[in-house]
């Protein structure tokens, strides 16, 4: 098992960014990491992701949501193929500091015989760094749009 976690401070209550970590629809115009997102937040559900790492090729793919806390927490299960292949649990952490602020996480557990072939770990941090940036221009600053997480980069 390999888990990886990126996570920042964004000036904003746990509910403010809740609000725009699920509103799928506007994903977009603004996640340059999970470019599409679309079905129902709730346990047991399918969802519709596309996820593009900076240096590596998009994949659509269909997690079954596992969890969901209304302003602290949310989770997937991603599969290739069936179990035990290549499986990667994805969270989205929310937890409101002392001063009011939320510290947002994203962290991904993966498992399977194929994740020491297929995991790019370089490449998934560099894709949550650049999402959590986003999500915390977009929550601080209103309707900013990064285009690329190459952009993101420069």
């Amino acid at each position: 098992m390999k888990q990886l976690e990126r996570g920042t401070e964004i000036d904003a209550s746990p509910m403010a960014v809740w609000e725009v970590l699920v509103d799928f629809e506007s994903y977009p115009e603004w996640n340059p990491f999970v470019t599409a997102l679309s079905g129902e937040r709730v346990e047991g559900e399918r969802l519709r992701a596309r996820i593009v790492p900076p240096e590596g090729r998009a994949m659509t793919f269909k997690p079954r949501v596992t969890d969901v806390v209304e302003g602290e927490h949310f989770g997937w299960l991603g599969r290739l193929f069936v179990p035990g292949l290549f499986d990667g649990h994805h969270e989205f952490l929310l937890e409101e500091t002392e001063d009011g602020r939320t510290r947002f996480v994203q962290r991904e557990s993966f498992s399977g015989v194929l994740v020491g072939l297929l995991l790019d770990e370089a490449d998934v941090l560099a894709g949550f760094d650049a999402m959590n940036e986003a999500l915390k221009q977009r929550v601080e600053h209103g309707a900013a749009t990064v285009s690329s997480p190459n952009e993101m980069a420069r």
